[in-house]
């Protein structure tokens, strides 16, 4: 599994949910398995997104199509996107009662 993580700044961010939920490349097309979105708890304005792929070249291309995206938003939806593709090497997940025990 493949995590592009993308972050930015946000001059506000219900207009910035709006333009991501109208979806300007085709998640599921482009092989976007699930996604979440992050906002730290001290800066509302700020976005962190991770999107999950099977294959590092479906991350990759949809990378190349929000690069794209981009040029016509920055400084106005959002400020000086960062990203990164990841593969995942481990994912472990507790049950709730071994969680504080």
């Amino acid at each position: 599994m493949y995590i592009l993580h993308i972050e930015h700044p946000v001059p506000d961010y219900d207009g910035w949910k709006q333009a991501f939920d109208s979806d300007p490349v085709g998640r599921v097309k482009m092989g976007v398995r699930r996604y979440q979105i992050l906002r730290p708890l001290d800066n509302p304005n700020f976005v962190m997104i991770d999107l999950e792929f099977d294959t590092a070249g479906q991350a990759e291309a949809l990378l190349a199509a929000m690069r794209n995206v981009w040029k016509g938003v920055d400084g106005k939806i959002i400020f000086n996107p960062q990203a990164r593709i990841s593969q995942v090497v481990e994912d472990k997940e507790f049950e709730k009662s071994q969680i504080g025990a």
